[in-house]
């Protein structure tokens, strides 16, 4: 009789897979021996391992090129990282490696270009792509930057009032992007997004503010929606729709010649995941060339900001079971030695899967399970995978420690998680650990940051020592 885990996931996925299989130790991710982790840094931990960051890019170029040539599309692409999925110089250096642009979202992110610039990391000749709602500190930023000799910074405008704001901070000539408040998904709570500038405004918009303003081109038009980038009949009718103002546009612009498509590409959150990336980026280059060609326009630039496609597969958070609750006659709750709500928080606020896996005893026998946090809350907790309505895991032994790792978990978590600040019930946050290969392509590893202590926690409060 198959009881053993390692029976459970061979009947139930093809595996091993590109990046799991079994070692002599345990679970592998990407050829590292995460026990050997746990042994060298010890759990609770999280991780990003690097090399998996310029694989994703150059496997996103790779499609667009090959999309390009099939379609014979006369536009080039640029692929640009949503800076938002993850700040980290870490992340950035390793994306930045690629040829790549930045796309930003507030002020302080103008900073962290800047310090790139500083480094040589990023040049004039990176496009930094300014989306979101722009207060007075990233109008200031952004003008900084433009009136330092950065041309190729593309303010996106998202209301009215942008455009005379950046005129009056920003000395010369400069070009802007104009963003689409598309429609949302028929079963979303409203029907238009906050964000953008509705499709019936934008004509009129452009005539009354940019179209006479000698100090302003529109160069490019940006459209993303909340779902991302799926084959559904309501991303090809926004897409569609998008492209009807584009070419409107572009009849009475001849300084606009980008198109922006936004982020959106979907990333692994289960072991039976698919996803056909080339099918996607051919459909979408050549639904462009249809339209373009039909109102006799040439076709856009692309530009995309992937954040989560970029950063996420990268990551990863390893715990052991501390302990075992049988709190009914169904209900077995494997406790972690950490916080679902604090370490991942997307689990909690957007029931948000990734893939979970035991990093070591594959050859016992296993046991349906939840998965509870350390805090006082009832929502702290880990009931089911992407696939299944369940959790199985080897059965939990007191005198046999169990890990468990959760994988692609790098985008968002940090930054939604409050990284460095208070955490919930102060349940200290987790070591992080770098990987990365190193010329010879052997794994290396590096602490990036320590457990936090009870005395950071104090400072943040106020406490005195």
């Amino acid at each position: 009789m198959n009881t053993k885990y390692i029976d459970l996931i061979n009947q139930t996925y093809y595996f091993p897979q590109e990046e799991f299989r079994l070692g002599g130790n345990g679970l592998e991710f990407h050829g590292v021996d995460l026990m050997a982790l746990v042994e060298e840094y010890g759990a609770p931990l999280k991780f990003t391992y690097l090399p998996k960051i310029s694989e994703n890019i150059n496997l996103a170029k790779k499609w667009f090129a090959t999309a390009i040539e099939k379609n014979n599309y006369k536009g080039t692409y640029n692929y640009c990282y949503c800076t938002k999925s993850s700040h980290f110089k870490h992340v950035l250096n390793e994306a930045l490696k690629n040829d790549i642009h930045i796309e930003t979202s507030s002020a302080f992110d103008i900073d962290i270009v800047e310090s790139l610039k500083e480094s040589g990391k990023v040049t004039n000749k990176t496009y930094v792509i300014c989306n979101g709602f722009k207060r007075e500190q990233y109008i200031e930023n952004i003008a900084r930057l433009i009136n330092n000799g950065h041309e190729n910074c593309i303010p996106i405008i998202d209301n009215y009032e942008e455009i005379d704001l950046l005129t009056d901070k920003i000395e010369d000539h400069f070009n802007v992007g104009i963003r689409i408040a598309s429609e949302e998904e028929p079963k979303f709570e409203f029907y238009t997004s906050r964000l953008g500038i509705g499709y019936k405004n934008i004509i009129p918009f452009y005539e009354d503010q940019i179209k006479n303003n000698d100090r302003v081109d529109l160069k490019m038009l940006h459209f993303f929606i909340n779902t991302g980038i799926r084959d559904t009949a309501y991303y090809w009718n926004e897409l569609v729709k998008c492209l009807k103002v584009y070419v409107r546009l572009k009849k009475i612009c001849p300084s606009l010649d980008s198109l922006n498509i936004g982020g959106g590409f979907p990333i692994k959150n289960s072991l039976h995941f698919e996803y056909d990336y080339q099918y996607m980026i051919d459909e979408i280059l050549n639904q462009i060339n249809i339209t373009c060609a039909e109102a006799d326009v040439p076709v856009p630039n692309i530009f995309t900001e992937f954040g989560s496609f970029t950063v996420g597969e990268s990551g990863g958070a390893i715990y052991e079971i501390l302990y075992q609750k049988q709190q009914n006659d169904r209900e077995k709750w494997n406790m972690i030695n950490s916080s679902f709500i604090t370490t991942l928080p997307d689990t909690w606020a957007i029931s948000k899967k990734f893939i979970m896996l035991p990093i070591n005893r594959w050859n016992d026998e296993y046991e349906r399970v939840l998965l509870g946090g350390l805090t006082c809350d009832s929502d702290d907790y880990y009931n089911s995978e992407q696939n299944m309505a369940a959790i199985y895991l080897p059965k939990f032994r007191k005198e046999k420690p169990l890990y468990i790792g959760f994988f692609n978990t790098g985008a968002y978590q940090e930054t939604i998680g409050g990284f460095g600040g208070l955490q919930h019930c102060l349940i200290p946050q987790p070591k992080h650990i770098l990987i990365d290969r190193d010329k010879n392509n052997t794994i290396t590893t590096k602490l990036f940051s320590k457990q936090q202590t009870s005395e950071q926690l104090l400072n943040i409060l106020g406490y005195e020592h």
